[in-house]
């Protein structure tokens, strides 16, 4: 399969090499043309791995990743193209950190909006699932990182979007996951993110993550 991901920074770098490891050809797409991390990224991973613009990387990806800072993601999704993600799979890592007084960092949006939902609905004919924003990117693609059972979740409008998700999460290697419902859900996992980061800062690692347990029926 042909993916994009938007974004040269660790994220991107680290679900892209994942992606092809797992056999897939991957576009990494950023600002300009030749990136110099993604320039560097395509070269150390090799075959199978490309860059370009986000419009270049988002017109070549069947499934296209949001790993774009979130402050940043709206701008760097529309110099993506609307035309080039319609009727597409965008897979939005991202969370909405506002760094602008220090760490930790605050939410620009939350409460009752999520950065995925203003994705949504900028770019309504695109199949927009949120899911990984709730864990390192090195977790994001090696779950075993953290023994034991552990939880990702998923939210979006469209069924077969998420299904497809869904089975692409588990070929990273991911057995515990919950779909919350609709896009609007998004909210509670983008709202994790401040214990998230109170937890790191706690513990010295962001080799972490959440498990929910809940009393039989």
């Amino acid at each position: 399969m042909k993916v994009a991901v938007l974004g040269s920074g660790m994220v991107g770098q680290t679900i892209g090499k994942k992606l092809v490891e797992l056999g897939h050809e991957v576009k990494m797409g950023s600002r300009t043309p030749m990136n110099e991390k993604a320039v560097t990224w395509s070269k150390e991973v090799g075959k199978g791995a490309s860059h370009g613009t986000f419009e270049e990387a988002a017109k070549f990806g069947e499934i296209v990743f949001n790993c774009t800072n979130g402050n940043g993601s709206l701008e760097a999704l529309k110099a993506a193209g609307s035309k080039n993600l319609a009727g597409k799979i965008l897979i939005d890592v991202s969370n909405p950190l506002d760094f602008s007084k220090g760490f930790p960092p605050t939410l620009s949006v939350c409460n009752d909006d999520s950065l995925a939902e203003r994705i949504q609905r900028e770019f309504a004919e695109a199949k927009v699932v949120k899911t990984l924003n709730t864990v390192n990117c090195l977790l994001m693609v090696n779950p075993s990182l953290v023994p034991g059972e552990h939880d990702l979740f998923l939210s979006g409008n469209d069924s077969e979007a998420k299904s497809a998700v869904h089975k692409l999460l588990e070929s990273f290697g991911w057995r515990n996951i919950i779909d919350l419902g609709d896009i609007s859900t998004a909210r509670g996992t983008e709202q994790l993110l401040p214990i998230w980061v109170r937890l790191m800062g706690l513990w010295k690692t962001p080799q972490f993550n959440f498990h929910i347990a809940r009393a039989s029926s």
